[in-house]
């Protein structure tokens, strides 16, 4: 009787050391979606917004103890030395002992526990997280140097599911690759790592980075369920393909995160959540390891509340890759420059189609009160009418390239039609909206040499698009809003930068973006973080105080 008080009293106790986490009851959601089917964009009728996939619950496992013996008061306290902050304060504060890496990584697992698991604050902005990012913060603590201001050493960064990172799946947001655990780290990623940087935890996306359903909602996928905006919830749209990116480090879940573009896909949600995107040159940053649309276009970028942590990212990131046919040694960018004196004498070209944005107008006032010159350009008519075509010819080589050479074993299909017939099997779980594009793509015959001419024809039209203007009013680069001159910079292989410039009436974010030749990354820098000095417009969403 005394062994049997002994093992109940032991198992209360033990019971009573961890309190258990908060659980997840999936909800009906008919409502919510009933109210959305007026929404006047048509993408946005939602059909769904939780997972069918994954389980909410198994997300934060892994760090049940640490949970729940971080405090709100604790929480309340690392606020200000944390949130809206940029690398280098943050690194301040750690340097002075306001707070730890660990403390650090903590206050975002416990920020993003507390809103992921509440039904009226939760975006669906993750798929997975690290279950090693603990002990590696802690281990960052322990092996701390001189503490370099500019440096990513000891800060949480989030990643897009179509980036591989050990030991967490690489999902491309399909039910297809839910137990496609790499073989190892992408390139970029390793780069994040001997730099020191925390992986916190993969990102929700649109599903295939929105190469897969056609007009279906930007920031679903099967395994994520649909991203939502934290400034407007159900209200608008997320942007994508790297939406859970843009919504992660508006929300404040992380330092920054990793998105990755073909065609808008780091410029378009970088716009919707008011954060900073870089869309770099083709093979300034590795592709290796990271599922493909496109060798021809496709580039991951970073993604930040401000100019210098998305500098110091892309800076960690860039690096030549033997497996990348494109990479090339790109140079690092300089993030110490006085900003106040960046675009005095700048001549940057402003496209007719834009000037009459309110927002923009504004931004123009402040440009040229900064000693810019704008002036207003009408670039050729071009139409990339073969661009659809371009996609689906890389895309049905490139896509499983990556399976044979960087998914992990678990994975059976080895082409795009082989996906498409998965999908088919349960098409209302793995594709509600439809597989249109993946079902073309499965059906193409024109093979890369095959296209080859129309391709290089196609990208000299783009390059035209902005070289002509450019030289005949010898400009610096040339302004756009969000993603919407995104395919031609794509086509042309120009960079692209897209900075918060303020808001609609109704609250909904914008983005100007500088577009700047090939290798231009440092003066889309110069002009960002110019920008940004003169106009400071990103405010974090009420809904995430």
């Amino acid at each position: 009787m005394n062994v049997i008080r002994i093992l109940v009293f032991a198992f209360f106790l033990g019971c009573t050391s961890t309190p258990p986490l908060k659980v997840w009851n999936t909800y009906d959601e008919s409502a919510e979606l009933q109210s959305n089917q007026d929404h006047p964009i048509q993408r946005m009728r939602y059909k769904r917004i939780q997972s069918q996939h994954t389980d909410r619950n198994q997300l934060f496992q892994p760090f049940a103890k640490e949970l729940a013996s971080f405090t709100t008061e604790e929480y309340e306290r690392l606020k200000p030395f944390i949130l809206e902050q940029n690398i280098p304060t943050i690194q301040g504060h750690i340097r002075q002992g306001d707070l730890t890496y660990e403390a650090l990584t903590l206050f975002y697992l416990y920020r993003i526990y507390t809103h992921e698991m509440d039904r009226d604050t939760y975006l669906n902005a993750l798929i997975s997280l690290n279950p090693n990012i603990v002990k590696e913060a802690r281990l960052c603590d322990r092996n701390r140097k001189e503490n370099n201001p500019y440096s990513l050493f000891g800060m949480p960064i989030l990643i897009k599911d179509n980036i591989d990172v050990t030991p967490m799946a690489t999902t491309a947001g399909a039910a297809v690759f839910k137990d496609n655990y790499p073989k190892n780290d992408a390139f970029i990623i390793k780069k994040i790592r001997q730099e020191g940087g925390l992986i916190l935890g993969k990102l929700n996306l649109s599903e295939w980075a929105y190469y897969f359903c056609q007009g279906c909602p930007v920031g679903n996928s099967a395994q994520g369920g649909q991203t939502l905006n934290p400034y407007g919830r159900r209200q608008f749209e997320t942007g994508g393909s790297s939406s859970g990116s843009g919504v992660a480090v508006a929300a404040n879940y992380a330092v920054a995160a990793l998105g990755s573009e073909t065609s808008g896909s780091i410029l378009s949600p970088s716009g919707k959540n008011s954060v900073v995107g870089l869309k770099p040159t083709i093979g300034a940053v590795s592709r290796s390891g990271i599922v493909p649309i496109s060798s021809s276009l496709d580039t991951a970028g970073p993604m930040a509340k401000n100019i210098i942590d998305a500098a110091i990212l892309y800076n960690t990131i860039i690096g030549l890759d033997s497996a990348d046919s494109s990479s090339f040694d790109s140079q690092s960018v300089n993030i110490a420059e006085d900003p106040s004196q960046l675009l005095k004498g700048k001549r940057l070209g402003l496209l007719r189609a834009f000037e009459g944005d309110s927002l923009m107008q504004i931004a123009i006032t402040k440009l040229k009160e900064a000693g810019a010159e704008v002036i207003t350009i009408d670039p050729p008519t071009i139409t990339l009418t073969s661009f659809r075509t371009l996609l689906d010819v890389d895309m049905a080589e490139d896509l499983p390239l990556y399976i044979q050479y960087y998914a992990g074993d678990q994975v059976q299909v080895k082409t795009v039609a082989d996906i498409v017939n998965f999908n088919r099997k349960d098409s209302l779980l793995h594709a509600p909206y439809g597989q249109e594009i993946f079902e073309r793509v499965a059906a193409t015959t024109i093979t890369k040499g095959e296209f080859e001419e129309e391709k290089r024809n196609m990208m000299a039209q783009a390059t035209s698009y902005f070289s002509i203007p450019m030289k005949e009013h010898q400009l610096d680069a040339v302004l756009s809003i969000d993603n919407r001159s995104a395919g031609f910079a794509a086509m042309a292989h120009y960079p692209a930068l897209g900075v918060p410039m303020g808001y609609s009436t109704d609250g909904e974010p914008q983005n100007i973006t500088f577009i700047a030749p090939s290798k231009q990354e440092a003066l889309l820098f110069e002009l960002g973080a110019g920008f940004e000095n003169v106009h400071p417009s990103r405010k974090a969403p009420n809904l995430f105080p």
